[in-house]
């Protein structure tokens, strides 16, 4: 793949997560797509995936903005970097209980591609100062 053909589907990836369109969002990853969640472990499976992105819609709702996207030469990885901005819905396992609060955090992701598609997502933020920002803990 060529850098800007990645730079054009990792775009994509963010602005139909934006979108909400999530047939369009799970179109753009590999069946076998390895999904690492911050703080947690490794999902493999578009299938997991879309349960992993079903949880997140009835939890949360997010924006995702200032996104810059780095590819390396080649075309096969490639990392953002950017704003997300949310609102907690709903309690999520192991989380504090959500009433509506919202948050603005820093985030980033890298990727591998393969075949046109989104082979890993690895995302990261910190956790610590989201839960700060839903406390209300100073």
């Amino acid at each position: 793949m060529s850098i800007d053909t990645t730079r054009a589907l990792i775009e994509t990836y963010y602005a139909t997560f934006n979108a909400g369109d999530r047939d369009a969002f799970l179109a753009l990853l590999d069946d076998e797509v390895a999904h690492d969640i911050n703080q947690g472990g490794r999902e493999v499976g578009r299938d997991l995936f879309r349960t992993f992105l079903a949880r997140m819609d009835r939890c949360y709702r997010e924006t995702i903005t200032d996104v810059v996207v780095m590819v390396n030469a080649d075309g096969t990885r490639a990392a953002a970097e950017f704003v997300v901005h949310g609102t907690y819905l709903a309690t999520d396992d192991g989380l504090p209980p959500a009433s509506g609060q919202t948050y603005v955090l820093p985030a980033g992701a890298f990727f591998t591609i393969r075949d046109g598609k989104v082979a890993r997502i690895s995302n990261f933020y910190n956790l610590p100062d989201w839960t700060r920002q839903v406390t209300g803990d100073a």
